[in-house]
């Protein structure tokens, strides 16, 4: 009967052509187009038909296990909607294997089949395979909502991904949390699909990178959310089932959230260490992370094995500088579905719940203490399955799938319906945070794009001197390399490498690396990278001052003091420059209590009051471009006086009232 009505539905397509044909048989094109048309529907149809006879023929892969003869139990099972930024309470019928199948490094992995909440029978034969999987050692409850929270924020990373159109187009795996109440201390698993294939992963949070079954997706997937996220955070731990991710890691610049794998920036470092870009980084317009000669050496055999891979662009991707260009064509959506899933141009997102009265408020607002979750209110007459669509967006999906609190329309189960978001568009501000958003371009992973360059300067005029998140990981791949996690411990670590990322992070303007690499060339005694020296020559003299002004005008302190005393004395210098030297002093005596490290050394190492007498004694003298002014000598005397005398040294005070006494007589004769 099925064949019949496929043969008929086939004769009414083609007898349609020839009617079509008849009405425009001058236009020959038209034709041809719904021909081909015609063919392809015919052609996916087919291949769809073929699809589902194999699905219906599959065996169960956990048939010899026996689960169905396991005794059932009701576990009450919580999802997280990413559109709606919502959890969702339902209890399901579940059989779970009482001993693990497999561990990973934290934790254990059970079979488990559940009953659709569609289903009215109970035929656990034909129900779902899942893999409940539970921590190992103990953790706070919290840890398994935030983990759902985690892979809720990849997937949507995912989508974005996807949407620049690449050659293979990625997914990751839907996950929730069931809570055993029958059990003592009502135990939590995490709870998702069984992925039958070959399990591979790809790359971890620490930098590893899988040589054996060595794929382009996932490592461009990762490089693409760095720079997407404008350097906001990074998706690794790539791991499952061809494209079918689970389990993924999201490191963040602030090194905030995410769980104790989230390695911040020394995370995002080992990464781009170990990472050369693959055909799909560059077709997306990725820029190549910056690493040393020696480094690019050492990742050689990833680059000849990526060359080996069978994926091929096609050049229809849209390049990672902006949102793309369907983005773009369907604006309204684009922003609604922003909106609705919270997914800020940074890549991140508020955790959001309902009310009791039906409004969604955050948790901020309401106190959220997610380990008393059961205290929380829930949508407990939601009943969709785990492929229900409004747990979490889909591609081309700008809809979501809700339950309606109206009675009398709803059964007891709860139907399904679709509606428009309740976050379309409605105001002018909305538009131009779109346009800001459109606007807005993603972010380079190679230090010398000039864009980023000029971009930098542009934030040192605006005093965010060091807010690079690059400077930062060119930072952590400097102390990585010195405490040799990337050599034997035979060897000493690669020095060109590491005084190679200084100077990475310095052209990042990051000030811990200025004020190095200063301390380096001007042969200043240093903490980090001790051994690396440069000659002393009068060249690499002017280098080390002109990053050592660069870090005083960026508030340092003792970068100021330097070049204060270094203009005062001469030293190294061609000629002394008091009027120099009295500017830096009177900086540095203006700076606030806390510098650039949070401490402050104006009671202990060259204080204030030693400054400012220091000032008073150069005016006194004039010189070296600075105009003797003995009366303003005198006035910082006195200051002087009174600063000692507020860090109790009144000894040294009575000297300073006495100098300025005897300035001011100066300028009486």
């Amino acid at each position: 009967m099925e064949e019949e009505q496929f043969n008929l539905e086939i004769q009414a397509l083609h007898l349609v052509e020839r009617n079509y044909n008849v009405k425009d048989d001058d236009d020959h094109t038209n034709s041809s187009i719904f021909s081909t048309s015609v063919e392809k529907s015919v052609h996916v149809r087919q291949h769809w038909k073929e699809a589902a006879k194999k699905a219906l023929h599959l065996s169960d892969p956990w048939e010899e296990f026996h689960l169905e003869q396991l005794e059932t139990e009701v576990v009450c099972r919580y999802r997280f909607n990413a559109v709606r930024q919502t959890w969702v309470k339902d209890e399901v019928l579940v059989k779970i294997a009482k001993e693990p199948f497999g561990h990973g490094a934290m934790r254990s992995c059970y079979r488990l089949k559940k009953l659709s909440t569609f289903c009215h029978r109970q035929n656990w034969r034909t129900a779902s395979n899942y893999v409940a999987k539970k921590y190992m050692e103990d953790v706070d409850r919290s840890v398994y909502f935030e983990d759902v929270k985690l892979q809720c924020e990849a997937k949507l990373w995912g989508e974005e991904y996807n949407r620049h159109n690449p050659p293979k187009k990625v997914d990751i795996c839907q996950m929730s949390v069931i809570e055993f109440l029958k059990r003592p201390g009502k135990p939590l698993y995490h709870l998702e699909h069984f992925i039958e294939g070959d399990y591979i992963k790809y790359n971890s949070n620490s930098g590893f990178i899988s040589c054996e079954k060595m794929r382009l997706t996932p490592q461009a997937f990762s490089h693409f959310t760095f720079e997407r996220s404008g350097h906001e955070l990074i998706v690794v731990d790539i791991q499952g089932v061809g494209d079918l991710y689970t389990d993924p890691q999201i490191h963040t610049a602030s090194g905030i959230g995410f769980g104790d794998g989230n390695l911040g920036t020394r995370g995002m470092a080992l990464f781009f260490h170990s990472h050369i870009c693959n055909a799909i980084c560059e077709s997306l317009g990725l820029s190549p992370f910056d690493l040393a000669t020696t480094e690019k050496l050492q990742n050689n055999k990833l680059a000849s094995l990526q060359m080996s891979c069978i994926t091929k662009v096609r050049g229809t991707e849209d390049i990672c500088i902006s949102p793309s260009n369907k983005e773009r064509s369907h604006w309204k959506e684009y922003i609604r579905s922003r909106s609705a899933s919270g997914n800020s141009p940074s890549g991140s997102f508020s955790f959001m719940s309902e009310s009791s009265d039906g409004s969604v408020i955050s948790n901020r607002e309401c106190g959220f203490d997610i380990s008393e979750i059961r205290s929380y209110t829930f949508d407990d007459n939601h009943d969709y399955d785990d492929e229900d669509a409004g747990l979490g967006p889909e591609e081309n999906n700008n809809h979501f799938m809700f339950h309606s609190h109206d009675s009398g329309v709803e059964s007891a189960r709860g139907r399904r319906r679709r509606c428009e978001s309740e976050c379309s568009i409605t105001d002018e501000n909305e538009m131009v945070e779109f346009s800001q958003l459109v606007a807005r371009q993603s972010r380079p992973s190679c230090v010398q794009n000039a864009e980023q360059l000029i971009e930098l300067r542009e934030s040192n005029e605006n005093k965010n001197f060091g807010n690079s998140v690059l400077g930062y990981i060119h930072m952590d791949l400097i102390k990585y390399h010195e405490m040799g996690r990337f050599t034997p411990e035979s060897q000493e670590y690669d020095h060109d490498a590491a005084f190679y990322h200084l100077k990475q992070a310095a052209c990042c303007s990051n000030l811990e690396a200025v004020n190095l690499i200063a301390k380096i060339y001007l042969q200043i005694p240093h903490d980090l990278l001790c051994d690396i020296t440069v000659p002393e020559t009068a060249e690499n003299f002017e280098i080390g001052m002109d990053y050592m002004k660069q870090a005083a005008n960026a508030g340092d302190r003792a970068s100021m003091i330097f070049l204060a005393k270094t203009y005062d004395s001469g030293d190294k210098i061609t000629m002394k420059n008091w009027f120099e030297a009295v500017n830096w002093y009177e900086k540095a005596i203006k700076t606030e209590e806390a510098d650039e490290g949070g401490e402050y050394d104006g009671c202990m190492d060259n204080p204030s009051y030693e400054l400012i007498a220091r000032q008073a004694e150069l005016y006194r003298k004039g010189g070296f471009e600075l105009k003797k002014n003995p009366s303003k000598a005198g006035e910082l005397y006195n200051l002087a006086a009174e600063v000692a005398m507020s860090c109790m040294k009144g000894k040294l005070a009575n000297k300073y009232y006495m100098l300025a006494e005897e300035t001011f007589a100066e300028v009486e004769e």
